[in-house]
């Protein structure tokens, strides 16, 4: 059993300013000397870094569609461990899905598998008493869902505010916080920076959270948001644990290198978390400023948060390059998604790149994003052929050829995908191991035995 205060907030639909107050609402209760713990749901690693930055320790994705439905209330307890309070993003709008399957993965469904209250964000600016309307729907669209109140953002004025608040007084709706339309501004560093700027700690990003942290400890009636919060009935759940159910036998911890930066990896928290429990020695390299492999690398992880932007640094950086394309040359596992694919390619939009892959990137206009169900083609690190899985993409830039001849990953309506190399597995198809966990273990024993001949190289690649 686990018993976390925690509220989850939501939106009628993007754009009304959930983002902001999530990462103000953790930062403002740390500098009240509140330990939060923040999530975002839907598989979204740019907001997971800003909640984590804001609370201090790792933002985690609750996704159901990566993980499963029955294992979003085991991760979010493991993750919440130790914490006074857990914040939960939504995304898009509270009963949207982006699979189509609301009843699995909308906020909404979220919600009611963590048995917490929802408190919705709407955006009034040109809003009046109909706010009472809007509210009043989402509240009886499920009766089963437990809308805790509101937080009124983009208020014109002061009797703004107070039509808004008697509107919804007549509906018994508390509203915990009214931000006028310049008090919540557009701090956060561009998304084309990703990830890097939270978990790299860089002062933008920084002083970024703290000024919505600011503007929520302003605004917001924290206590009564915390009352709130402790209201919720403890989950009858045991946490996940990262253990595995067979510890792996290796002479000795291998050094497994997670691509990230000083305040975090590339990868889902559980992932490093699962390499530890497997038994291997977890190391940081980042990609766009150390020039050299941590001592005794034996393994390589390359997590989908990794910006494809940064295609110019990870270029320049050649003695990195030259190592990871060695790393890869003597069948050391190296697994990169996303971005960490393009890495490992010849070149990208002409710049070059590791040359582990013989492929080619271009950057496009518009985004591939959605979730696939993959079948493994090829046995490899992550899985045995005919293992199916459900990933993510969400990228740019496309490979040529797309796939090598050994593909990673084929799907129902699409060319196979990435490339299995000796040790290498590589795919734009981004995996959460706690769907997963045996992925860990498959790695640290090949990480910890020797690398199978390296004769044919060519022929393989």
């Amino acid at each position: 059993m686990t018993a976390v205060p925690r509220l989850v907030l939501s939106a009628p639909a993007s754009g009304h300013g959930t983002t902001a107050l999530s990462i103000g609402l953790l930062a403002a209760l740390a500098d009240r000397g509140v330990t939060g713990a923040g999530f975002k749901v839907g598989p979204d690693h740019v907001d997971a870094a800003y909640l984590g930055l804001a609370a201090g320790r790792p933002g985690r994705i609750l996704d159901a569609r990566l993980t499963g439905p029955d294992r979003l209330a085991p991760l979010f307890a493991h993750g919440a461990a130790g914490a006074d309070l857990a914040v939960v993003q939504g995304t898009m709008g509270l009963y949207d899905s982006v699979s189509g399957r609301p009843d699995e993965d909308s906020t909404a469904a979220v919600a009611l598998r963590l048995r917490s209250p929802v408190v919705l964000v709407v955006d009034v600016a040109a809003m009046g008493q109909s706010v009472a309307a809007l509210v009043h729907g989402f509240r009886a669209y499920d009766e089963q869902l437990w809308l805790g109140g509101v937080i009124l953002n983009r208020v014109a004025s002061p009797r703004h505010e107070t039509m808004l608040r008697e509107a919804l007084d007549d509906l018994g709706v508390p509203v915990y916080g009214a931000l006028r339309r310049h008090e919540l501004p557009p701090v956060l560093p561009a998304r084309r920076h990703g990830m890097l700027p939270a978990i790299g700690g860089e002062a933008e990003a920084v002083r970024a959270v703290r000024r919505l942290g600011d503007a929520v400890s302003a605004t917001v009636d924290l206590d009564r948001l915390l009352g709130l919060a402790r209201s919720a009935p403890p989950l009858t759940v045991t946490a996940w644990s990262p253990e595995p159910a067979e510890p792996v036998a290796v002479p000795g911890p291998p050094v497994v290198a997670v691509a990230g930066a000083a305040g975090g990896s590339y990868s889902h928290p559980e992932t490093v978390e699962l390499l530890r429990a497997a038994g291997a020695e977890v190391v940081t390299v980042d990609p766009l400023r150390d020039e050299e492999l941590p001592a005794g690398t034996r393994a390589l992880v390359v997590g989908a948060g990794l910006p494809e932007t940064y295609a110019e640094q990870l270029s320049a950086n050649r003695r990195l390059c030259i190592a990871v394309a060695e790393l890869a040359r003597t069948g050391r596992p190296v697994l990169a998604e996303g971005a960490g694919l393009l890495w490992l390619a010849r070149e990208l939009d002409g710049a070059p790149m590791c040359g582990v892959l013989d492929a080619a990137g271009h950057t496009r206009d518009g985004l591939v994003v959605g979730y696939r169900e993959a079948t493994a083609c090829t046995p490899s690190v992550v899985a045995p052929a005919g293992a199916v899985l459900v990933g993510h993409k969400q990228h740019a830039a496309v490979l040529t050829p797309r796939a090598g001849q050994t593909p990673a990953w084929s799907w129902d309506g699409g060319a196979p995908e990435g490339f299995v190399w000796r040790g290498v597995h590589a795919s734009q198809l981004s995996l959460h191991w706690a769907a997963a966990p045996e992925i860990a273990g498959r790695l640290v024993a090949a990480a910890g035995a020797e690398p199978a001949g390296v004769e044919g190289a060519e022929a393989a690649r």
